[in-house]
């Protein structure tokens, strides 16, 4: 029986476990799609060394977030749901987000010191 090294066995297992966990992310981005006219759009974005945000866009305005445990696992779930990527919060991705008074309220208060 060959000698097989552990980098060769332990990398379909840390595929496996991303795809599982890109799966459990991937119901939640699938939810919110639904929720907001379907066809989110999303931006995946590094949160410091060990996560990862992907930010969402509904068809109608509305925006929310989800964490995932890394990169990977964030693209992988934005593709298992559908999600049309951007490379960047900025542009017409930007201009989608519609916001209400609760936002206006919270950004008023981070400007003022609250």
């Amino acid at each position: 029986m060959p000698d097989m090294s552990s980098a060769e066995t332990s990398a379909p297992a840390a595929d496996a476990r991303t795809e599982r966990r890109a799966k459990r992310v991937a119901k939640h981005l699938t939810a919110f799609s639904k929720q907001h006219g379907g066809n989110a759009d999303g931006v995946v974005e590094y949160v410091g060394a060990v996560a990862t945000r992907i930010v969402l866009v509904g068809q109608d305005g509305a925006w929310g977030d989800q964490v995932a445990p890394s990169y990977a696992v964030g693209r992988r779930a934005a593709e298992l749901a559908g999600i049309t990527l951007h490379d960047s919060f900025e542009g017409e991705l930007a201009l989608k987000v519609r916001t209400g008074p609760y936002e206006w309220k919270r950004m008023a208060g981070i400007q003022l010191g609250g």
